[in-house]
């Protein structure tokens, strides 16, 4: 897959996927007990785990393509 097309599909997915997640954070948010020190632990811990998932989608989208050479090694 050439690498700009690549590039797109992992945009396009990105962005709907993060405002996904940052409404579902906050709609969890208003869940968790009105404890200032378990809200702030809650939106700390949401705020960083987006990350995981992009961090994948991220190099999936860098990788260089895999290209099959088609010449055999002498294997000398």
């Amino acid at each position: 897959m050439p690498p700009r097309l690549k590039k797109l599909i992992g945009f396009l997915l990105f962005l709907p996927f993060l405002m996904l997640y940052f409404f579902a954070a906050a709609a969890l948010g208003e869940r968790v007990p009105d404890i200032q020190l378990l809200k702030a632990a809650y939106f700390l811990a949401a705020g960083i785990a987006w990350a995981l998932p992009a961090k994948y989608l991220m190099a999936w989208m860098e990788a260089e393509p895999v290209r099959k050479d088609r010449t055999r090694s002498s294997g000398k």
